[in-house]
């Protein structure tokens, strides 16, 4: 994730290439590697990590939502630290940093220290992402190598999701869910060191403020509506808690925009997200982002409590997913000159729609090749027809100041809406679970399957509505070919690599 500074206008004179700039691309790659399998190797083992610390139905959600919520509320903050106090420097903190919170969460004793320790893999993240993508731009300064080196970070990012998957059934099955969060230690002390060795320092040589207050303002608000969701399966929607939580979320973000009208050098220009194309990209990718993560997290559930598949076999029941994704994404990267964005983000969501419905008609007795496997490669082919698209339209006529800070918005929205549609998504199955117990006498096991089932299908029914409404908002808001300028037409064509697809 880039800062407003990442993408930087470079000199005529091109400067002496960096001869350690290979290394360098290789310890950056190995760090968001990191980063992309602490997003997708969790969800698999999930279900032993709930079970071992005896973890509620309502909060489960907290062991994705906790990391998602801080990456994704802090990256712009992150990038603007990187660039101010040195790329490298903070690319290494972040490491060391995302290793110790690895460590932490994988020694857990209890939930509590569990949902800390991945809200600070997330804050690390939020450091360490922006930086190594600001060290990529200003290391690889030739055109062509430059290309190459985000190609490279691109397929890690789109390659992680899938070998994550594997990874937290292998680890999972062989040795325990702890592992998928203590593999990272190793990994991030080699890293750091490498990275003191071969990456050159760098920094912005503009300097303004932090924008604390619209940091601050913006996190919180986040994590008030966040546990506002997860809230309300335990206290409901009129409780004075609840109310008393939303009431504060609203005040705070309300607090958070006034705050960036106002400010000289704000954290999120408004300009930015109020551009009606742009706008209407980035709260498409905010519906997007609420849909998928938490889709993940009831057909992981469904595949292990319902259907009896190991860890392994279910991260290998995933892989389908990411294949999809590649075709999708390939096929629209060729198509979008033809077409334009509009015509391929309304037919991706409308096919992920229709996935989404599918999986809302399962059942105890589905079997994975029909029920599954057909409406899995559905949703991914069509969210993989919406992300090139989406991407580039987000930085449809951007200014060049604000180019960075309109790249990192598409990233940030994902990772908020995924912490907010795991939490809402959570409350909506767990009640819906909790209503059909309560409408059936005796609790037999079938009974119990049935009403979790239940649960599932009806959080697919709501992810499938929320794909649908970012259809909506993508037809009427996103203009079509004529009135857009498409991915390498006016805007940094290494701009729009720089973002990886959303990942599980």
């Amino acid at each position: 994730m880039s800062s407003e500074t990442a993408i930087e206008v470079l000199p005529k004179d091109e400067p002496q290439l960096d001869p350690k700039r290979y290394w360098s691309l290789a310890v950056i790659a190995i760090a968001q590697l990191m980063i992309v399998l602490d997003a997708s190797v969790v969800v698999v083992a999930l279900p032993s990590a709930q079970h071992a610390l005896h973890i509620s139905v309502a909060n489960r959600q907290w062991v994705l939502g906790a990391y998602t919520l801080a990456f994704g509320s802090l990256l712009l903050l992150g990038g603007r630290i990187s660039d101010y106090l040195g790329r490298r420097r903070m690319f290494i903190i972040g490491l060391l940093g995302f290793g110790v919170a690895s460590a932490l969460g994988g020694l857990a004793q209890n939930q509590a220290m569990l949902f800390s320790a991945r809200a600070l893999q997330g804050a690390f993240a939020a450091v360490m992402a922006p930086a190594a993508l600001s060290l990529l731009t200003v290391t690889f300064t030739e055109a062509r190598e430059r290309a190459r080196a985000f190609g490279v970070y691109g397929a890690v990012a789109g390659g992680g999701a899938a070998i994550g998957l594997v990874l937290g059934g292998i680890l999972t099955e062989f040795a325990s869910w702890r592992w998928t969060l203590l593999i990272n230690v190793p990994i991030a002390l080699v890293a750091a060191i490498a990275a003191r060795q071969v990456i050159t320092e760098s920094k912005a040589e503009a300097r303004h403020g932090y924008d604390l207050p619209g940091a601050i303002t913006a996190t919180g608000g986040l994590f008030l509506l966040v546990y506002g969701f997860t809230m309300v399966a335990s206290h409901g929607w009129g409780s004075t808690l609840t109310v008393t939580l939303f009431i504060g979320a609203a005040v705070l973000l309300a607090a958070f925009v006034g705050l960036e009208l106002r400010s000289a050098h704000p954290l999120l220009p408004m300009r930015v997200v109020l551009e009606r194309r742009r706008g209407g990209s980035l709260l498409t990718s905010l519906l997007v982002g609420c849909a998928l993560l938490g889709t993940f997290l009831f057909l992981t559930y469904f595949l292990q409590g319902t259907l009896g598949y190991s860890a392994l076999k279910t991260g290998f029941a995933f892989l389908p997913f990411s294949a999809g994704i590649i075709i999708g994404a390939g096929s629209a990267s060729r198509i979008l000159p033809r077409t334009g964005p509009r015509t391929l983000i309304v037919t991706g969501l409308a096919m992920a729609t229709a996935g989404l419905l599918w999986f809302s008609r399962l059942q105890p007795h589905s079997t994975y090749a029909l029920h599954v496997l057909i409406p899995e490669v559905v949703v991914s082919i069509g969210m993989g027809l919406v992300f090139v698209p989406m991407n580039s339209t987000s930085l449809y006529g951007v200014d060049p100041q604000d180019a960075g800070v309109a790249s990192a918005l598409v990233n940030t929205t994902q990772q908020v809406g995924g912490a907010l549609g795991t939490a809402f998504l959570n409350t909506i199955a767990a009640s819906a679970t909790a209503g059909y117990l309560a409408s059936r006498i005796g609790g037999s096991p079938a009974v119990v399957q049935l009403a979790a089932v239940h649960g599932y299908t009806t959080a697919f029914e709501v992810s499938a509505a929320l794909v649908a409404m970012s259809a909506v908002v993508a037809a009427i808001f996103i203009g079509p070919k004529s009135n857009h300028v498409l991915a390498g037409e006016g805007a940094d064509p290494m701009a729009l690599e720089l973002e990886p697809s959303f990942s599980v």
